[in-house]
């Protein structure tokens, strides 16, 4: 099976993140499956043009808006082609190529508001909707599902949920802060709300740990001085690890998540997660089991309950067991297996 998947970053850009890790852990399963696959990106300084990674071979071409020009070309020399609409705009592959899916980790309509002036967030959220002319869709969350139909007008039909998952052989439990430590990690995006974090701060007896880099990183900066917290910026891998073994609780404030990789990576750590009620959020967390879900922006409810939390020693180390028992129930084989057999699936229909 030859197969082309288009990404704005691959997983060496400078920014990759989430979209791109999801890629990177089902490509490298599926070409061990004998799937030949080419991810084409964007061109980066210092990077080849060309390389291969785990038998995948990368191709980067133009920037950010230009390697829109390069997609159609690429995949017409391919027999499937999956575009990531990790950006809101689609590579339009389905113009040239019968096989072309669109991957969607979640639809962008109300986040572009929060993210471009006005003019450019209807051309991106008018560009979004064509998502729905694809006759082939992977949704990554039954949230996604539910948005492509509302949202887009995608036809129910054409649209398969396969869930990410998660390698339990390095996301694993660790050792655990000796003092009260509360986590945020992400992009810092409006649409993530991180000053929200440094706001629950103020009210909670922990210390508060944020990670990340972003558009806000200047504010997030200077008013995490005012409560007794830490920024330690875009950390790498290993530490990430570390910081949600050590987290006695993972906040998470975001407006939207197709797919709260953050959640999974916590429990798999053996950490709960205290979110609002959005995104698929409430689809990956069981109120007392895994985490808790709160109302959006009600920062006293959710300072309430990691208060509580941290002041139950038996009923938080119930939940940092049930978090991780939950976790298994995500795993990239599992993942990996089900994107083979829809591709298989795929062409020979």
């Amino acid at each position: 099976m030859d197969l082309l998947i288009i990404n704005h970053r691959d997983l060496r850009h400078n920014k990759a993140g989430g979209a791109e890790q999801v890629i990177y852990e089902i490509s490298r399963r599926l070409v061990k499956k004998g799937v030949n696959i080419t991810w084409l990106s964007e061109e980066v300084k210092g990077l080849p043009k060309e390389e291969e990674i785990e038998n995948i071979r990368i191709i980067r071409r133009g920037n950010s808006l230009t390697l829109h020009l390069y997609a159609p070309v690429e995949a017409r020399k391919h027999k499937i082609v999956i575009d990531s609409v990790a950006h809101a705009v689609p590579f339009y592959s389905y113009l040239v190529n019968k096989n072309a899916i669109a991957l969607v980790h979640h639809v962008h309509q109300d986040v572009v508001k929060y993210e471009l002036n006005p003019i450019i967030a209807r051309a991106v959220a008018f560009s979004e909707r064509s998502v729905s002319n694809y006759k082939s869709i992977i949704a990554v969350s039954n949230t996604t599902k539910r948005d492509l139909v509302e949202k887009l007008k995608a036809r129910e039909d054409r649209i398969e949920v396969i869930h990410n998952g998660i390698d339990h052989n390095v996301y694993k439990p660790g050792n655990k802060a000796s003092e009260p430590l509360i986590l945020w990690i992400g992009r810092l995006k409006k649409y993530k709300n991180p000053l929200d974090a440094i706001e629950i701060a103020k009210r909670v007896k922990a210390k508060l740990i944020m990670a990340g880099g972003g558009d806000l990183e200047k504010e997030v900066i200077e008013k995490i001085k005012s409560v007794n917290g830490e920024y330690l910026g875009r950390v790498s891998e290993e530490d990430k690890i570390r910081l949600y073994q050590s987290a006695w609780i993972v906040i998470v404030t975001s407006f939207i998540e197709g797919w709260s990789m953050v959640t999974v990576e916590a429990n798999a750590c053996g950490t709960p997660v205290v979110a609002y009620d959005k995104g698929s959020l409430p689809e990956i967390i069981k109120n007392g089991v895994n985490g808790y879900i709160v109302e959006y922006k009600n920062i006293e409810r959710m300072s309430k309950i990691i208060n509580d939390l941290i002041g139950n020693e038996d009923r938080i180390k119930e939940l940092w067991k049930n978090s991780y028992q939950e976790s298994l129930n995500y795993d990239w084989d599992k993942s990996s297996e089900k994107y083979y057999n829809y591709l298989v699936r795929k062409t020979s229909d």
